[in-house]
């Protein structure tokens, strides 16, 4: 099938999913330049801004066990074409919202909307393209989600002057119900790898992958270095790099298009040559381990201040992107028909530890300043904590890959 028109399926498949993808991830990280703007407009502390935003989180966290049952029941087409309404209802509320609750909840309900767009991606690569394509694809998708988080940086921070933020909400309003059409219209729908099975077997089928060892050697990264990243970059890079850095909130800006800008390129690699790096020995697992490893090194680095921003923050993107790999690694080891619940779920814990992280580092900056800390040694301090958990689950997946060879 996917042999026989490759440049069909690539058009009516990959690039709606793709858009999709690019707007989710723009969504996901856009309060991190708008931060000052949100700040300053609503009188908000460090922890309201971070409850704010990764109300974003939470709702896409909630909805990762219902969305891998309907993924695996209805197929991504029509999950993901009817959830980017819902995002659209939550753009548009933030555009128009006036008090902290109102954004909290519009953030709320742009994360649940855009909770399938990768997942649906993923369903809907298991569907129509064969099996030694998927980590490519993988790669492909990731970098259309690093175009998004590039747009939500320096494009973003030079569009802010001429529309305001609620301008930039009300034109992502118009975007999401057109790639909502592009994917409803556009995508096929197939009956490959869908599963009839009654709810009680699906959500038992869930059971059974939460008491799966496998996907305990996967979970604890995810969660903490990847789900760390995701705190960071979606709201506490540019404040840390503002506050402990001294930067401007334009050379903030600058490094967090870099961070984007390497994620972008990181991906890109993958989809490019990740065949060719598995045939030559560097398998995807390899490549996640050390992907994992350079993240962390990386936020070392800035920790002890060693070195400029820039180069820092570019290898910790470049490092980071390896944990895309983790949904098919970990799917490799389950039935086709439970790929939109493996990656759900796996999704459910990053998310949390996501949405935990955003609002918890929040927290913690406030108390340690209320301590008497100075905000630079507050950054730092919330910050090494976060890296120790860090490091411990990097050590915990090392243990579990070695034991299982």
């Amino acid at each position: 099938m996917a042999a026989k028109k490759p440049l069909n399926l690539w058009v009516r498949v990959f690039l709606p999913f793709a858009a999709g993808y690019y707007l989710s991830y723009l969504l996901r990280t856009v309060n991190a330049v708008i931060a000052p703007e949100l700040t300053r407009e609503l009188s908000l502390a460090a922890a309201d801004l971070g409850l704010l935003t990764s109300a974003y989180l939470l709702a896409f966290a909630a909805f990762q066990i219902p969305l891998g049952l309907l993924l695996d029941r209805y197929g991504p087409r029509r999950v993901e074409a009817g959830l980017l309404l819902v995002a659209a209802a939550g753009t548009l509320l933030f555009a128009i919202g006036r008090s902290p609750f109102e954004l909290t909840v519009a953030r709320g309900l742009i994360g649940l909307g855009v909770s399938s767009c990768l997942m649906a991606a993923f369903k809907g690569f298991a569907q129509n393209f064969p099996a030694e394509r998927q980590a490519s694809l993988t790669g492909a998708i990731m970098a259309s989600g690093g175009l998004g988080a590039l747009t939500a940086s320096l494009p973003l921070e030079f569009a802010l002057p001429l529309l305001g933020w609620r301008g930039v909400f009300q034109g992502l309003t118009f975007l999401l119900l057109a790639v909502a059409a592009l994917i409803f219209f556009s995508v096929p729908q197939r009956d490959a790898g869908v599963s009839r099975d009654s709810l009680g077997a699906q959500l038992k089928d869930v059971g059974g992958i939460l008491a799966h060892r496998v996907f305990w050697r996967f979970a604890p990264p995810m969660t903490l270095v990847t789900g760390g990243f995701l705190a960071v970059q979606g709201l506490w890079a540019v404040p840390w790099l503002m506050n402990v850095d001294g930067l401007t909130r334009h050379q903030a800006a600058e490094v967090l298009f870099a961070l984007n800008l390497a994620m972008l390129l990181s991906h890109l690699g993958i989809a490019t040559f990740a065949v060719r790096l598995a045939h030559a020995g560097i398998t995807p697992s390899r490549l996640l381990l050390g992907g994992f490893g350079l993240a962390l090194a990386s936020q070392a680095a800035m920790l002890a201040g060693l070195g400029p921003a820039m180069p820092l923050w570019f290898a910790y993107g470049v490092g980071v992107s390896g944990g895309s790999l983790s949904y098919s690694l970990l799917s490799a080891h389950f039935a086709p028909a439970l790929s939109g619940r493996v990656t759900t779920t796996l999704n459910l814990l990053l998310f949390i530890g996501a949405f935990s992280l955003q609002w918890g580092l929040g927290v913690l900056i406030d108390g340690l300043g209320a301590s008497g800390f100075a905000a630079p040694a507050a950054y730092r301090a919330t910050f090494a904590l976060l890296l120790i958990l860090q490091v411990a689950s990097y050590a915990w997946f090392l243990f579990e890959s070695r034991r299982n060879k």
